[in-house]
């Protein structure tokens, strides 16, 4: 469709709606006019097929203006025509000529417009609802029958004799065997059932392979459906129902073209829940009543009697029966939120199902790592690092399931878990309106949960924000864990790369600087060896470079040593350590003395590798203080409680924030090996670096 066809085809259907409008009110105004009665319009159907004709005429031309490319409503345009001309036609028919040519004709015109309505239009726009496409090729096959056996019933209708109203003539078109053809209506009246069932049966596939878009269209003609049925069952098996009651089958176009123009007008879950409860409730009770007639009419002979009798009868069964239905009902439609423990249920097995994974993934990965050798110890801390990496993702891999579950259990449109700014889980289409739930653990916000609103909620209902509440409190958990995982990942991966690192350079410097020293050593210790006795004076230059070369080498290794582990920390303590390198760091580059304090009392025997870690960061805090703050005085400060805390504060002036570098790196890389955590920054009063060491095993 060209954008230059769509103003032509939208004034073409607003002049069609029009013009089933204006039969429907020229229809009135003869019948005004004529004096026809309100019951007798009513009886003569005038009223039903007049509110059909305006209903399916302009919900067409609704759908027609929005969506002109959809042929569904052009489909209601016609059947609203259909009608409004059956509705025009009885009243015309009444003030033209009894007997006339022109009556006839009009009787003729009239009885077989509203058969097109109901044998051909409406089943074939329900085949074709929502999209206006068939569902499948295959399909093409009933449309095309519901197409070709249209007419019979058209003849069938037109064909009896019958009138619009009592004195009008028959039409033209009268069977005179139209008895001996009762076979053949009967065909007919089975094609009109098999026609709406094939629609209905299409609906419902539909249904199971729709989005939650198309879900939502089509619980709107759900809903339409089930008050048309409400309120004609009675009409159809009760005697004594007004014929008012087909006043709700307009509904139908209505609900269509709410489903194809503004499908997200408001909860239609909800509206629909109601309504199916309410219908289901009735079906009950007029089976009741039926049963409980027969049955008490041969027991009560007072007709007050058995009438109050049913009801009573009807009161107590009924009763108990109304929450179940409604119960049901929303089950369908919202899932179990009704029953928050058994969404928690769900979760929980989604949740529990991740952790046995993630077990027997690391179980897997731990049992094929080697202990052969003392060489492979890399490689065994390199595997452990890998089973934490393969649960940490089993973890994340889990909560797919998880969200999905919340979804199914509460029948979302759309459910996605967020952490840390990244989409980690979705399932679903996200609508228009998504709302963001905060998941939290231990006080601290670890991801948020995404919901998308059902069609027409302007929020999260109570409800489900309690059920969400109760879920949201494992599901934190869940992602607590996962990034604990992910972060202990990353540490093990550090450590093994320090650790590796470490190795690297020891090798380096074994091999570059001893290594070729001590051999130089023992080249210089035979030269000096063949030359003692032929030359002493060239022995004696060598022995003294051998003696220098050798002063080298144990220099070399004290290096390597002092690496490894800080001697001081051997010959004097942590404590001692500290304060020996506090008075060498007394000046700063600019010569200007800057005065370092040392205050640490009871301090227990620490663990060796805690002992490095602190007093690492310890002097490495100094240094910064003595390169970049300009401070004149600084205080280290080590207290003992819960956790080890090794503060270095001091007196700089305010520089902004600072900005990361290998230093503040190392210190947090050193503290995480551990189990701890630093933090480091400028304070009102100067610069504070502040590190946390457990001093149990965590």
């Amino acid at each position: 469709m060209t954008a230059s066809s769509t103003p032509s085809k939208r004034l073409l259907a607003g002049g069609l709606g029009a013009f089933a409008v204006a039969e429907v009110v020229a229809g009135l105004a003869i019948a005004a006019a004529i004096g026809l009665s309100w019951p007798e319009l009513v009886d003569a159907f005038v009223v039903t097929n007049g509110l059909m004709g305006l209903t399916f005429g302009l919900c067409g031309a609704v759908i027609a203006w929005h969506r002109p490319s959809n042929p569904i409503g052009w489909l209601f345009i016609a059947d609203g025509i259909g009608h409004a001309t059956t509705a025009f036609g009885g009243p015309l028919a009444v003030a033209l000529p009894d007997g006339s040519t022109i009556q006839r004709l009009t009787v003729t015109v009239a009885l077989a417009a509203w058969p097109w309505s109901i044998g051909l239009f409406l089943p074939l726009a329900l085949l074709l609802f929502p999209t206006g496409h068939l569902l499948s090729p295959r399909w093409r096959w009933a449309a095309i029958g519901i197409i070709a056996t249209a007419p019979l019933f058209v003849l069938e209708m037109v064909g009896s004799g019958d009138t619009l109203t009592p004195g009008t003539s028959s039409g033209y078109l009268t069977i005179p065997s139209y008895d001996d053809l009762q076979p053949l209506w009967a065909v007919t009246e089975a094609r009109d059932l098999v026609a709406i069932l094939i629609a209905v049966v299409c609906l419902l596939i539909r249904y199971r392979r729709a989005d939650e878009m198309g879900r939502r269209q089509l619980l709107w003609l759900v809903l339409a459906t089930v008050i048309a049925l409400l309120f004609v069952t009675p009409w159809s098996f009760v005697a004594g129902t007004p014929i008012f009651v087909l006043l709700t089958i307009p509904l139908i176009p209505i609900a269509v073209a709410v489903a194809i123009v503004r499908y997200q007008l408001l909860d239609i879950r909800l509206v629909v829940s109601r309504a199916l409860t309410w219908a289901l409730l009735s079906l009950v009770a007029i089976g009741a009543y039926s049963a409980l007639a027969a049955l008490l009419g041969t027991l009560i002979s007072s007709h007050v009697g058995r009438s109050a009798a049913i009801t009573v009868v009807l009161a107590l069964i009924l009763a108990p029966i109304l929450p179940r239905l409604q119960r049901l009902v929303d089950r369908a439609l919202y899932g179990d939120r009704r029953d928050p423990a058994r969404v928690a249920s769900r979760v929980g097995e989604q949740l529990s199902a991740g952790a046995r994974t993630a077990d027997r993934t690391g179980t897997r990965t731990g049992a094929g790592t080697g202990t052969r050798t003392a060489a492979r110890t890399a490689t065994r801390a390199g595997a452990g690092a890998g089973a934490g990496a393969g649960a940490g993702r089993q973890l994340t891999a889990g909560l797919p399931g998880v969200v999905a579950a919340i979804r199914a259990a509460l029948r979302f449109p759309y459910v996605g878990l967020i952490v840390d700014n990244t989409t980690v889980a979705t399932d679903g289409t996200p609508p228009q309106t998504v709302v963001p739930l905060e998941l939290e653990y231990g006080g601290r916000v670890v991801g948020a949960l995404e919901v998308g609103l059902r069609s027409g909620e302007s929020g999260v209902s109570s409800t489900d924000r309690d059920v969400l509440a109760l879920v949201a409190v494992p599901l934190a958990a869940a992602v607590h864990a996962t990034r604990l995982s992910t972060e202990l990942q990353s540490s093990r991966e550090k450590l093994v790369s320090a650790r590796e690192e470490e190795r690297r350079r020891i090798r380096r410097d074994l091999h570059d600087g001893l290594g070729p020293t001590l051999t130089g050593v023992a080249f210089t210790a035979d030269a000096a060896a063949n030359l003692v006795s032929t030359d002493p004076v060239r022995a004696g230059d060598l022995l003294a470079t051998l003696r220098a070369d050798t002063r080298t080498a144990i220099a070399d290794v004290r290096r390597l040593v002092d690496n490894l582990r800080p001697p001081a920390l051997d010959e004097l303590g942590l404590v001692g350590a500290l304060r020996q390198r506090a008075d060498q760091l007394s000046f700063r580059a600019d010569g200007a003395a800057v005065h370092v304090e040392v205050s640490a009392d009871g301090l227990p025997a620490l663990p060796a590798a805690l002992e490095v870690a602190a007093y690492r960061i310890a002097t490495e805090a100094l240094n910064n203080v003595i390169k970049h703050s300009h401070a004149t005085t600084a205080v280290l400060a080590l207290r003992c409680g819960p956790d080890l805390e090794v503060e270095v504060t001091d007196n700089g002036p305010p520089n902004g924030a600072w900005r990361p570098g290998v230093g503040l790196q190392a210190m947090q890389d050193r503290a995480t090996e551990l189990g701890g955590h630093v933090e480091a920054g400028p304070t009102p009063t100067g610069g504070k670096v502040q590190a946390h060491f457990p001093l149990e095993p965590r």
